[in-house]
This record gives C-alpha cells, sequence and structure tokens, in this order.
C-alpha cells in the first residue's frame, strides 16, 4: 500500500483530516492533521477547535505501528497540526477560511486576456478569499486585493488620499498550483484562539 494511503487511513480512521504529507531528505517523515470542520448551523456562531499534543501523540502512536507493518523506511515520525500558513486543498477548506487573506498560485499565467492593472504573466496573488455564487447557482471563488502600499506601523494616512480600487480573479480549483493561508502573524489570531494554532507536534 502506498505511503499517502496508509497514512490517510490511519489519519481519517482515528477521526482526523489529512493535511500535508511531507518526507525530507534526512529520512524525516512530517504528517500534519487537522479536526474535521463542521459548518455551524445558520444563526448560530462557529466555533473552531485545534489539534492538542495529545491528538498528535494518538495518531504518531497508531502510525508507528502501520508503518512498520507495511515496511515504510523512514527515520523520524513527526506529527504536528496545521501552522500559520496551513494549505487549502480541498472545497471544505476554502468553505472554511472564505474571508481570510490567502495566498494563491496559478498554474499558468492568467493570459493576454487580463484585463485592469493585472499583469498578464502574473500566476501568485494575495487577498481575501471569497465565495462566489452565479446566476445559475454555481459556486465558485475569488480573490480580492488592492494594490496599495502597506501602511506601516505608526505611519499616518491622509483622508484625503485616495486608494486604489479593489481588484478581484475568479477561478477553479483545478486551477490552483497551490493555495494556502497568508502567514500573517497577529496578536488577535485568525479568529481569536486560532492563532494558538500550528504550535502542536510530536515526534
Amino acid at each position: 500500500m502506498a505511503l499517502q494511503d496508509i497514512v490517510a487511513q490511519i489519519v481519517s480512521g482515528l477521526g482526523y483530516d489529512l493535511v500535508e504529507i511531507d518526507r525530507s531528505a534526512g529520512g524525516l517523515l512530517r504528517i500534519t492533521i487537522d479536526l474535521p470542520w463542521v459548518q455551524a448551523a445558520e444563526g448560530e456562531a462557529q466555533v473552531e477547535q485545534f489539534v492538542t499534543v495529545e491528538d498528535c501523540e494518538k495518531v504518531t502512536r497508531q502510525l508507528q505501528f502501520a508503518l512498520e507493518v507495511d515496511g515504510v523506511d523512514y527515520r523520524r515520525l513527526e506529527v504536528s497540526s496545521p501552522g500559520i500558513d496551513r494549505p487549502l486543498r480541498h472545497v471544505a477548506d476554502f468553505e472554511r477560511f472564505a474571508g481570510q487573506v490567502v495566498d494563491v498560485t496559478l498554474k499558468a499565467a492568467i493570459g493576454a486576456a487580463a484585463t485592469g492593472q493585472i499583469s498578464a504573466n502574473r500566476k501568485k496573488f494575495r487577498g481575501t478569499l471569497e465565495r462566489t455564487v452565479d446566476a445559475q447557482g454555481q459556486v465558485g471563488w475569488q480573490i480580492v486585493w488592492s494594490d496599495a502600499p502597506e501602511v506601516k506601523p505608526g505611519q499616518r494616512v491622509s483622508k484625503k488620499r485616495v486608494p486604489p480600487p479593489l481588484q478581484a480573479l475568479g477561478f477553479a480549483l483545478d486551477e490552483l498550483r497551490e493555495a494556502r493561508l497568508a502567514p500573517i502573524v497577529s496578536f488577535k489570531g485568525r479568529g481569536g484562539a486560532a492563532a494558538l494554532d500550528g504550535d502542536e507536534s510530536v515526534s
């Protein structure tokens, strides 16, 4: 059985989501897990739960046994929670993090048909992830950003200054090479306690 299948089977069997598998040249096998996201019912506040050290320990024990049985070659196993640059891979990830600032990289440049101020050979974008619904009820995704220069702490901005207009780029998930939460450090966190996430790991 392939490594991806072994890990996915163990992780999902224990009630977690497999976020990422990373193998380093030094023999480190790093597995990133998360708790399944359940969207809150309408009218209810969304409650985020986070992976604990105990969660990582439980997955580590099961993976060590399974990898030994299947003869997977590795030197050290590390199981951890996602960091502040968590990858977005599945539709549920995009639903969960809509409204957050993300970094997206397209597989191909947006092409000569690009309009406005967007460079036709641009592949990388940082902006707010938004969910869209067209007239036929089809769900889509777009990233919205402004090319205004970042305001430095303590810098005064004139109220008369007209900010650059917002720009938006729609995309399909199969057009993405990679999408991740933008690694923005804030004491307020991503929705409060989320700032603590990504620090738990067991090896």
